[in-house]
């Protein structure tokens, strides 16, 4: 038997891990969960997130590595991008600090190869992602969202009852996210 190839998977959340571990698997990866996301904002929000991510490498009978939380050091990367709309400069940022971590303890663990799965989500540029990824020594280009990966993903957590959050992890897209949602909500009541 083939012995399988080790890889750290950094995950945003259990939704997104799902379909993104599933496949790995099914191509010959071990993947090692890591959860390193100091740009979700708040704590509790990260620790929710992490606790939903615990599920899914639970399931698979997987290592899962959680870093401490460090959302000052995120802050200090994007700084001066904060009126930055989601999509722009700011998320660039956010993607290059993340992968810039997930490297380095791919490397603190020797384990020669990482990805990400941002890719999953339709509301990623999984271009933009691979182009910063692939200045990472040991970055692997996989676009999740291939296959019906961001479908599978949503049917999933939803087998799995996993919290589905309503935007993508900071503080900037969270009140963006709550904007639109009231904007919703008002026309939907005007109506």
């Amino acid at each position: 038997m083939e012995e399988k190839k080790k890889i750290l998977l950094h995950c945003c959340c259990g939704p997104c891990s799902t379909t993104c571990v599933k496949r790995l698997i099914s191509e010959g990866w071990e993947p090692v969960i890591w959860y390193g996301n100091d740009n979700i904002y708040p704590e509790d929000e990260f620790d929710t997130r992490g606790d939903n991510l615990a599920i899914v490498a639970k399931q698979h009978h997987l290592t899962m590595i959680r870093k401490e939380y460090q959302h000052q050091e995120w802050r200090k990367a994007v700084k001066g991008l904060e009126e930055e709309k989601e999509g722009g400069k700011r998320c660039s940022a956010c993607f290059t600090y993340n992968l810039k971590i997930a490297e380095q303890k791919a490397k603190e663990l020797h384990i020669p190869y990482f990805t990400t799965t941002l890719t999953v989500s339709r509301y990623k540029n999984s271009p933009l992602i691979f182009s910063i990824g692939e200045k990472d020594e040991g970055f692997m280009p996989f676009n999740f969202k291939k296959k019906g990966g961001y479908e599978e993903s949503i049917k999933l957590s939803k087998e799995l009852d996993l919290y589905r959050q309503q935007y993508c992890g900071c503080e900037f897209s969270k009140a963006e996210s709550d904007n639109y949602r009231a904007k919703k909500a008002l026309e939907k009541n005007t109506k």
